[in-house]
């Protein structure tokens, strides 16, 4: 996406535009001029780059490309499967032809994204805010910065301040950040009842969930579904490993449900340094089975592998093997196996909505995955068109991008966006 299709959320200074496109320009392998979109959105080939003498070739996607990729491509694949979660195959069929949901449209989707990108933007949010604070006083844990982040998040679904944020909201009327100050996240889209439940006991002054002192016994979805950004904490991927899983404990306490969280995080690391899925796959196996309660989510990865090498399956044939993604292993697993029997983006988040089970959530992981790899220039332009809040995703993704860039901000206007705790 050129710098001129960016739009900035109201309120950020010139100051601020114009050292983020300084960031973004230098990054960028080729000219920007020089970039454009594949012709046929369809297929998985990079960006055409043009030498001096106009010969095209192939233009990676730099690390900023990917990361944008990564975020927007998880929403627009958890906005693909919102319209058909909950329903069996076969009526996803005749509702929307042999293929299922192919994209945006008046019989389908429309962009609406859910609380899967909601949870996603408020991991990463905190996680900018966790590193401006690390940056300031060298305080290190991250984790209880993401959870004043979900308390944020929950007071959005429709919980007064004073009742969600817990000790956050001590001697605070108001949640800070400008985060808060998009009201598009004002809005309920079906919350799942395990993060809501978690985040209230830890608002009503009860400890906060963690592998140590589990909250629960799930092993929803939940935990995955959210953990794409924490790939970008550490350029160590075990640390980023033990982040997602600590961040996804936070409201899940079944090591299956926080396993798979971790996993996403790590796979999405090493996807944004350019190394191939498989390449991470086999990379991720040993560093998972160090972790106690490993067991479900390897198997239910070593079953994706083998299914892919058999090529494309039915959609019956995915439930039977992987299951619906109602939790976390399943989840990577449709994730990683719709990316590893695809070689484009919208092919893969075809592939990982369109079966019986929690469409929206498997198609949300696939997207942080696909975009990952093949960068944000690979999603169809009409799709991110429709997205639903783009402008917002875009710009907290950008800002992310800044604080774990080279030079982060440090004026205060940067601290007022993002303060540090």
């Amino acid at each position: 996406m050129a710098m001129s299709e960016w739009e900035w959320a109201p309120g950020t200074s010139q100051e601020h535009v114009d050292r983020i496109t300084r960031f973004h320009m230098d990054s960028l392998a080729v000219p920007v001029e020089q970039r454009i979109r594949p012709s046929d959105p369809g297929r998985h080939d990079f960006p055409i780059g043009l030498d001096e003498n106009g010969r095209k070739f192939p233009v990676p996607p730099t690390w900023a490309d990917r990361v944008l990729g990564c975020v927007l491509a998880g929403a627009v694949g958890d906005a693909l499967g919102a319209s058909i979660e909950f329903l069996p195959i076969d009526m996803i069929r005749r509702q929307h032809g042999e293929q299922g949901v192919t994209g945006f449209g008046p019989a389908g989707p429309d962009g609406t994204i859910t609380d899967d990108t909601q949870m996603t933007l408020f991991t990463l949010e905190g996680l900018i805010r966790a590193h401006v604070r690390d940056r300031i006083s060298n305080a290190g844990d991250p984790v209880p910065v993401v959870q004043h982040a979900y308390q944020r998040w929950l007071h959005t679904q429709g919980f007064d301040w004073s009742q969600a944020g817990g000790p956050f909201a001590e001697g605070r009327a108001q949640p800070d950040g400008w985060l808060m100050t998009e009201r598009g996240l004002f809005a309920r889209r079906a919350p799942g009842n395990t993060c809501v439940t978690a985040l209230r006991v830890f608002a009503a002054g009860n400890p906060a969930g963690s592998m140590a002192n589990p909250v629960n016994d799930s092993k929803g979805c939940g935990g995955v579904m959210r953990a794409a950004p924490v790939a970008l904490w550490s350029t160590d991927a075990e640390v980023v490993f033990a982040l997602g899983a600590a961040t996804a404990a936070l409201t899940h306490g079944h090591p299956s449900g926080y396993l798979s969280a971790a996993s996403l995080a790590y796979l999405v690391h090493g996807l944004l340094t350019g190394t191939s899925l498989p390449d991470c796959i086999a990379a991720l196996t040993p560093v998972l089975t160090r972790w106690q309660g490993h067991e479900e989510q390897l198997a239910r990865l070593t079953t994706a592998v083998r299914l892919a090498d058999e090529g494309l399956v039915s959609g019956e044939r995915l439930a039977d093997e992987l299951g619906g993604g109602w939790v976390g292993e399943e989840a990577l697993a449709i994730a990683v196996y719709a990316m590893l029997v695809t070689d484009s983006l919208p092919e893969a988040l075809r592939i990982s909505v369109n079966h019986s089970g929690d469409s929206d959530s498997t198609g949300s992981v696939c997207g942080n995955l696909a975009g990952a790899r093949y960068g944000v220039a690979a999603i169809p332009a009409d799709w991110l068109e429709q997205l639903e809040l783009r402008p917002t995703i875009t710009s907290l993704t950008r800002d992310a991008l800044a604080e774990f860039g080279p030079t982060p901000p440090v004026d205060d206007a940067w601290l007022q966006r993002y303060p540090g705790w």
